[in-house]
């Protein structure tokens, strides 16, 4: 179960295909953003969802909400995903689990990543949550429809 609305995210840092690493308090202070955590790299379904936020990147880049994928895949293997499939957002390296864990997006006693996206607000107040392992494409047309319904802007 994704963590409750109105809760604060936990914060973390993790290494990013940016090029540095990425902390939710410094890298976005103030400013609102998507965190979807899947599976693994180079699936189906994960490939399905990361082409699908690629396909929608200018709604979320026109409303000023960046986009984050975060795996348990390494660094190496992030760039080969993000390059193959041209995909214009970060994606961030949770080798050992410890952010999917926070973020309730780790499955006991199995070493995977489940499915749930987060839309975060401008103070990182969680302000969605969607959980489906198997509907990868759902992920991204729930994001769209709950920015349109309410403010998460500055």
């Amino acid at each position: 179960m994704p963590l409750k609305k109105g809760t604060k995210a936990p914060v973390f840092s993790l290494a990013s295909t940016g090029g540095n690493l990425f902390s939710l308090e410094e890298t976005l202070e103030g400013k609102p953003c998507i965190l979807f955590f899947y599976p693994k790299d180079f699936t189906p379904g994960c490939t399905k969802e990361a082409c699908g936020f690629r396909d929608e990147f200018d709604f979320f880049k026109s409303v000023d909400i960046p986009v984050f994928g975060i795996s348990r895949d390494n660094l190496a293997t992030h760039i080969q995903f993000k390059n193959k499939y041209d995909l214009p957002f970060d994606l961030l390296a949770d080798e050992n689990g410890k952010v999917s864990k926070l973020y309730n997006a780790k499955v006991p006693f199995i070493n995977m990543t489940k499915r749930i996206t987060y839309l975060l607000d401008q103070n990182h107040i969680i302000r969605y949550s969607y959980e489906n392992l198997f509907g990868a494409e759902k992920h991204i047309d729930e994001m769209k429809n709950i920015i349109s319904s309410i403010k998460v802007r500055p």
